[in-house]
């Protein structure tokens, strides 16, 4: 590689793809960069001493010796723009050969962007939905790098990406980068296996190179003593989870009581009851919805030792509608309604003052910005109502925003990405002084040096706890304090991630030395190369299924449900998949992710400010791309999932008559049209890498997949299936109705084990929906057990279709609107959301809306399946007056 001929901080680094004297020389970074030319490379390197500034060196002496496209991933949009303005500024390549990709971008201006691209700087998840949708071709990428790349785990976009340019490039070469690629040595050899890398390059703050560049930061962590009415508040909820955990103890599946029973044993459980359940005894079922109610409790815990009373408020708020929902689950609705809990909530409405954190909180910004004479602070916390309520706070005393992500949760909306960037580029300025923020602000993003990190809550996660503290001690000696509420799940959260970090950071530094025995396993174990060479199986075999397990400290919501303890809500932000970034061995109770959400995080190095080290901060303005313009909440870059950007009205797919292609007959490619929506899951994922399937991706109005011209597939899972008869947008008879009135071959796929034990639905409920479906619809009813094994009807159907009855697939038409029978089914299906079998029978009963809306409860409850708390919750809505209140 060309470089200067001089050495040091004077020095600049000189390339033909290079803006000439904009990067300082750093002689680690120069070595880093050789290491990973050899090779597929990890790059281990501190946060903020330029891991980016490698990848730049390794891609700019790709293009210009090799040529081709160069492909940089990033896991968040803000992480995205940032380094597409760096390369636009640091690379000698025209501004528009430079692009971007994310979920603004529709579909086919991605695909012809590509073409003409010479850089392009993604989130994963939309590259993927292109690889998946056969939009764009990865042969003539020659450099790929993997931003944050500890996320490759489980699922996550990186894996899938990695696989299919290890199989499709002609001249591949991986550089993967993190400050903390993973807990342990087998952690390292996981991502490194699911990325293809052959390569470990290490360098930490002991080196010489590097030494120069950091300081030293210090961490104190201050005890804060709970009020004596949160501890009766905790008090009352540890008496509902010992009687739970007394009664699951009846049951012989477990031995402990104790109301801060570890996550360890309450996955111990968990596999005891599945045990049962699968003998088809009913212990089983009733012991999931008591260890289901101790997951709710230990989140309220949670929420009211570490977080607030008023988080805590919040929080039973919607657990309380939860309750009141059609088809709520019995966990909800015993949760809230034993008097303990509500003794709990009337408490928790007394409560006026704030959390102690809150005054402890203040105080140090105080002495760090008034008598220290301090510039910036960086407040973090875990979960979105407290940086709400702490923002509020303290800015009653501070010059103060907030930095959140872009999801909206109740009660409180995302922000957009120019929202993000204005705040991130005011605090670089000095324009406030303490940013309050979600995990967001954790990933690899140019946050300036600060004077304190204060953690309002501990991390229960190495990783997480390294990238925060990166954003202070970069310059000049740097300061982090750590709140912990005493006798609480705060110290052992803080306990766990000091440990872990320890020994993370003594692994790094020995990682140097072992570098060549993890070289040797992965030479043993093989590349993505060898795999195919040998004819085996690319796949990540050993990587946890991130969807089907819940991660051990998570604790968004799904469907009602309640992931393993912790606070609830998480920021999801930017996060693509923050059950895929970190540390699976979380602390128990407190997810690692911002939501949702999304799932996990990603922290990058930072290449600005260090001495010298020319940055975004030195050059940001005037380099947003239109890719940044103001946007909702973008699936693309919260929780995992991706809109595509696309429009929601969508086409009906069907298929030609056979008469525009020949056949090619047995063993041709199939075509397999999936919803792009579908991408929650990974099935299309898995037939795109299947030998002989096509994929392509559309905004299907109806059905999830297209077949042929006669077969199209809806599918769901258990819980969405047991969702569709209990309310919804559109029930699943609308959705198969749809799908009979465009295919003669409609097909309905429920996947998922536990059809009867998923939800408080009786099971004549259920039989009739099924009946109802095939007998009313005309539609085939299947059960899968699993998404490996959908995929695989998907594929058999497919070639049936398409190869033995020689059918081919097109996309054209729309969907047709409701008739006005659909319509009347649907308005009164959404009162108190009884749902669609129960408005059949009321219409059928009363003969029009107009009279079931005006029908007295005891002439409500003679129609068929009406009983006396359903009656009573349609008088409750239909007579009583309008108060927006309440």
């Amino acid at each position: 590689m060309a470089a200067s001929d001089g050495e040091g901080a004077d020095a600049g680094l000189e390339h033909p793809l290079l803006t000439p004297d904009l990067l300082e020389e750093r002689t680690y970074q120069r070595d880093l960069a050789d290491g990973a030319l050899a090779d597929h490379t990890l790059v281990c390197l501190p946060t903020g001493l330029g891991k980016t500034t490698v990848s730049l060196l390794v891609t700019a002496e790709r293009l210009h010796e090799v040529g081709g496209t160069a492909l940089l991933l990033a896991p968040t949009k803000p992480l995205v723009s940032q380094h597409a303005a760096f390369y636009r500024e640091a690379l000698a390549v025209p501004d528009e050969e430079i692009v971007v990709f994310t979920g603004e971008v529709r579909p086919d201006d991605r695909s012809a962007l590509w073409e003409d691209a010479t850089v392009v700087i993604a989130t994963p998840q939309v590259v993927e939905n292109d690889l998946v949708g056969n939009r764009i071709s990865l042969a003539d990428v020659t450099h790929c790098t993997f931003d944050e790349c500890h996320r490759a785990t489980g699922d996550y976009a990186y894996n899938y990406i990695a696989e299919r340019y290890h199989a499709d490039a002609t001249d591949p070469l991986v550089t993967g980068m993190s400050a903390s690629p993973g807990g342990d040595e087998e952690a390292i050899l996981e991502v490194c296996r699911n990325l293809g890398i052959a390569n470990v390059e290490v360098m930490t703050e002991d080196d010489a190179d590097v030494a120069e560049y950091t300081h030293e930061t210090t961490v104190e962590w201050e005890r804060v003593e709970l009020p004596e009415v949160v501890v009766e508040i905790r008090d009352l909820l540890h008496e509902v989870i010992g009687d739970r955990l007394e009664q699951l103890k009846e049951m012989g599946v477990t031995n402990s009581t104790a109301p801060d029973v570890s996550e360890t044993e309450i996955q111990r459980i968990q596999g005891k009851l599945r045990e049962l359940m699968d003998n088809d005894q009913s212990e089983g079922y009733q012991g999931m919805s008591l260890l289901a109610e101790v997951r709710k409790l230990r989140t309220a815990v949670t929420y009211v030792e570490t977080q607030s009373v008023e988080a805590a408020r919040r929080y039973f708020v919607r657990q309380k509608e939860a309750a009141r929902s059609s088809g709520a689950s019995k966990a909800d609705q015993r949760m809230v309604s034993d008097p303990r809990v509500r003794r709990a909530i009337k408490k928790a409405r007394r409560v006026d003052d704030l959390h102690p954190k809150f005054r402890r909180t203040r105080m140090l910004l105080a002495e760090t910005l008034g008598i220290r004479d301090g510039e910036r602070v960086i407040v973090f916390t875990e979960s979105r109502d407290t940086a709400e309520t702490l923002g509020e706070f303290l800015g009653d005393h501070f010059d103060t925003r907030k930095f959140v992500g872009q999801a909206d949760t109740d009660g409180s909306e995302g922000m957009t990405q120019t929202q993000q960037q204005e705040v991130l580029e005011d605090f670089r300025a000095g324009e406030f002084e303490v940013l309050v923020s979600t995990s967001v602000a954790e990933e690899g993003l140019d946050v300036p040096e600060v004077d304190l990190v204060l953690f309002y809550e501990p991390v229960p996660t190495a990783i997480r706890s390294i990238q925060r503290k990166g954003r202070t001690g970069r310059q000049t000696e740097g300061r982090v304090v750590v709140l912990l509420a005493e006798d609480t799940r705060d110290e052992a959260y803080f306990w766990k991630a000091r440990q872990d970090e320890q020994r993370m950071e003594s692994e790094l530094r020995s990682l140097k030395d072992v570098a060549g025995d993890l070289e040797t396993a992965l030479t043993e174990q093989g590349t993505f190369e060898d795999a195919e060479a040998g004819g085996g199986d690319t796949s990540d075999d050993g990587a946890a299924d991130e969807d089907g397990a819940e991660a051990e400290g998570g604790a968004a919501e799904s469907n009602g449900g309640e992931a393993e303890g912790g606070t609830d809500e998480r920021d999801g932000g930017e996060a693509e998949d923050d059950g895929a970034g970190g540390d699976s061995s979380n602390a128990e109770g407190r997810g690692t992710t911002d939501s949702n959400p999304d799932d996990e995080g990603s922290r990058s190095g930072r290449s600005s400010g260090d001495d010298g080290q020319s940055g975004l901060d030195a050059f940001a303005d005037g380099t947003t791309d239109s890719s940044d313009a103001d946007e909702g909440p973008d699936a693309d870059d919260a929780e995992g999932q991706d809109s595509d950007g696309e429009d929601s009205v969508g086409v009906v797919a069907t298929a030609g008559t056979g008469d525009e292609t020949e056949a090619d007959g047995a063993g041709e490619t199939v075509e397999i049209v999936a919803d792009q929506r579908e991408l929650d899951a990974a099935i299309a994922r898995d037939l795109s890498t299947r030998e002989g399937v096509e994929t392509r991706l559309e905004t299907l109005a109806v059905g999830d997949y297209v077949l042929s011209d006669r077969v199209v597939v809806e599918r769901k899972t258990v819980g969405d299936f047991m969702d569709t008869l209990t309310g919804g947008d559109r029930s699943i008879f609308e959705q198969v109705g749809d799908a009979a009135r465009h295919y003669g071959r409609p097909v309905v796929v429920i996947e998922g084990e536990d059809l009867y034990g998923e939800r408080n639905v009786h099971p004549k409920a259920i039989h009739g929906a099924l009946a109802s479906l095939a007998v009313d619809f005309g539609a085939s009813v299947l059960r899968t057990r699993d998404e490996d094994e959908t995929a695989d009807l998907l594929e058999t159907v497919a070639r049936r279709e398409q190869e033995t009855s020689d059918r081919e697939v097109s996309v054209h038409g729309e969907k047709q609107s409701r008739t006005v029978a659909e319509q009347q089914e649907y308005v009164v299906a959404s009162i108190a959301e009884v749902g669609p079998v129960i408005a059949r029978s009321l219409l059928e009963a009363f003969g029009s809306v107009e009279a079931v809306m005006t029908a007295e409860r005891g002439d409500l409850r003679e129609a068929e399946g009406v009983g006396e708390v359903t009656a009573d919750r349609i008088r409750e809505v239909t007579a009583s007056e309008y108060d927006p209140e309440e």
